[in-house]
């Protein structure tokens, strides 16, 4: 087990109950809480069915930066939503194009040593100033808000050794994408990497952040740095240097293992389509031309990544082949930009400049031609998230993709004979908080018509007769089962977005998913799930357990189910269950009928799990899972869910 630990020491200083022991669950107290409007609208609306009055955290933010299109209504009835019922219940708000939740909360809010939860996955963003930022779910977030503990398994930790400094057009982007290569996007639930070494004090803040945001690839429940001179620096610029507070594991601490990286061995990577963990050099990608080349996102939209893509930029035009956008991560960084004459060095070279927000990374806009090429330097490049079906997605660093920008073709920029960029740090940062929305008691919350209630589910019956209506493979991310894109929109309304439940698996002329599962559902049977290796990983979009509830399914059983999709699951009171025979599997095919007997019964007396898989031609088989339940988890599921109880 890891001793004296950075990890252990916040988790310490935070902690309320449980077993300190790998695996098992211990329930922590939360300082601060971020949501997005994607995300948080149905956040607070459990909030308000919990009837709490205000918010009980040191600090609770809510953005909008996902659904800021607004064809339609629903995006803006979303958006006074948010706004009034933070305004009521104590939220600070971040209205449309004020930035990316995670840039703007390691900017202006986010301190050393707190705790925070965050209904977006890349909410470990904030680790890279020191903090223990973790992705959950909108419920989870939303009892965080009135007051609740937040329970995670005590984790393990790996420890990253960073020696030596980045060499001329090697970025923190690569740093993440080789430890990507080296633990892959599975196989690291209840983990949290933590970084030390003499090479951590030559990565700035925004370089610590860009490691820590990706971290989310990995499936970890977070990553975090310590806190130095360079986070005090970073403080320093963003006029908050009375939060710093130094921080870092003892001198001999102990990890449950260690990671060594060069950083003076790191090259410009790429992860190719279509996962964060397919990575190959730059160098052997060199020359594959390249259509489109998006830099920005929460990964990589900050001032010290924007500055040095317009220093390479600079007095030069892009290729006629290409077409570049950029989307700046706060409104900070793209008034820093403007001030300085960068953005106009950007915009004579050829760039598209987007709005400030998540855009292009989660779909909106900017999808790529059929059959062609695009870099981004985003977290994800799952397929069809793009919103192009068969994208050809590669993520990569700024300085790589501004490099292919100029030429055309995929580039290693330290190769391509381009005049090292220079970045000097102002002196300090451009701040304007203006735009904050402070809360007022007392507000009248706006409630339009397409904000829906979060639906209700019913007790787990005695018997639970399923039918699985639905078999997928391998790493099945929140993607596949709740698509973004067009589809956000939705979010509030749970009866419209359940329609479109794992829609990339409809075939044409054949009933989807939604209208086979709501025919088990209202046959009186429940609907299962069969998945594989590393299923839900992805987003922490609590829609992909919440639409799944609403068309009656039960139970989901796979071989590894993500840590937040498992919590969303229980959340809404299915089962999440692992296959004891992997065999087992390949034994069931849609349609088949599973039965549970006792079921309440046996999830009462432990977590081993049995039912009679029964098929079509009259035989049976003994199917044996674990359910990955806690005490308190399995009280959730009896009772159907965490709204119930």
């Amino acid at each position: 087990m890891a001793r004296g630990t950075l990890v252990q020491k916040i988790i310490e200083a935070h902690y309320i109950s449980g077993s300190r022991v790998p695996g098992e669950p211990v329930a922590i107290k939360i300082d601060q809480t971020l949501t997005q409007d994607a995300t948080g609208t149905m956040a607070y609306l459990e909030l308000e069915a919990m009837g709490i009055p205000q918010v009980k955290t040191e600090l609770s933010v809510s953005y909008v930066d996902h659904n800021m299109m607004q064809n339609g209504p629903e995006n803006r009835n979303d958006h006074l939503y948010l706004q009034s019922v933070g305004a009521n219940k104590g939220v600070i708000f971040s209205p449309p194009g004020n930035g990316i939740c995670h840039q703007l909360h390691l900017e202006r809010f986010g301190i050393p040593g707190k705790t925070l939860i965050g209904s977006d996955s890349h909410t470990p963003t904030g680790g890279g100033i020191g903090m223990m930022a973790i992705g959950a779910g909108g419920l989870d977030v939303a009892l965080a808000m009135a007051g609740k503990p937040f329970r995670i398994p005590y984790p393990k930790v790996v420890g990253v050794k960073l020696t030596n400094r980045l060499r001329p057009f090697c970025a923190a982007k690569d740093v993440i994408l080789k430890l990507l290569s080296i633990l892959s996007t599975k196989g690291n639930v209840g983990t949290i990497v933590e970084y030390f070494g003499d090479g951590v004090a030559t990565l700035p803040v925004p370089q610590r952040a860009t490691i820590t945001n990706m971290g989310a690839e990995l499936g970890v429940t977070t990553s975090v740095f310590p806190s130095d001179e360079a986070t005090r620096e970073f403080l320093k610029l963003q006029k908050r240097e009375s939060t710093y507070v130094p921080l870092a594991a003892d001198p001999d601490a102990e990890y449950d293992r260690v990671i060594e990286i060069d950083l003076a061995q790191i090259v410009p990577m790429a992860a190719c389509p279509s996962s964060p963990d397919n990575i190959k050099t730059v160098a052997e990608l060199a020359g594959i031309p390249v259509d489109q080349v998006l830099i920005g996102s929460c990964t990589n939209g900050g001032y010290r990544d924007l500055a040095t893509v317009a220093a390479m930029l600079k007095g030069k035009h892009i290729s006629d082949n290409v077409t570049l956008g950029i989307a700046p991560g706060s409104r900070q960084t793209l008034e820093m930009l403007a001030r300085n004459g960068m953005l106009a060095d950007l915009v004579a070279a050829g760039a598209r400049i987007l709005e400030v927000g998540c855009g292009p990374c989660i779909g909106q806009g900017q999808s790529p031609a059929d059959g062609t090429v695009t870099l981004r330097t985003f977290n994800r490049n799952f397929a069809g998230r793009s919103g192009t079906k068969g994208d050809q997605s590669y993520l990569v660093s700024p300085e790589t993709a501004a490099a292919t920008a100029l030429t055309g073709v995929f580039t290693d920029p330290a190769a391509a004979g381009l005049e090292v960029p220079v970045f000097t740090e102002p002196e300090s940062y451009f701040i304007d908080d203006a735009y904050f929305k402070q809360p007022k008691a007392g507000t009248e919350i706006i409630r339009k018509p397409t904000i829906g209630e979060p639906p209700s589910n019913t007790a787990l019956p005695e018997n639970l007769d399923g039918v699985a209506v639905i078999k997928v493979g391998d790493k099945i991310t929140t993607d596949h089962i709740m698509p973004a894109g067009v589809h956000l929109k939705l979010r509030s309304n749970i009866p419209a977005y359940s329609k479109v439940v794992f829609e990339c698996f409809t075939q044409p002329g054949k009933p989807s998913f939604a209208e086979r599962a709501a025919a088990v559902r209202d046959a009186g049977k429940a609907g299962i799930i069969i998945g594989r290796d590393s299923y839900g990983q992805g987003s922490s979009r609590e829609h992909a357990a919440i639409c799944p509830m609403y068309l009656g399914v039960k139970a989901v059983a796979a071989l590894a189910i993500e840590r937040i999709h498992r919590a969303n699951l229980v959340n809404f009171g299915i089962i999440p269950m692992i296959f004891d025979d992997a065999a087992d599997y390949d034994a069931i095919e849609e349609n088949d009928a599973l039965f549970f007997a006792a079921i309440r019964e046996q999830i009462k007396t432990g977590n081993s799990l049995t039912a009679e898989l029964r098929k079509a031609d009259g035989s049976i088989k003994t199917i044996k899972f674990t359910a990955l339940l806690s005490e308190a988890d399995k009280l959730t599921i009896l009772a159907g869910g965490t709204l119930n109880q």
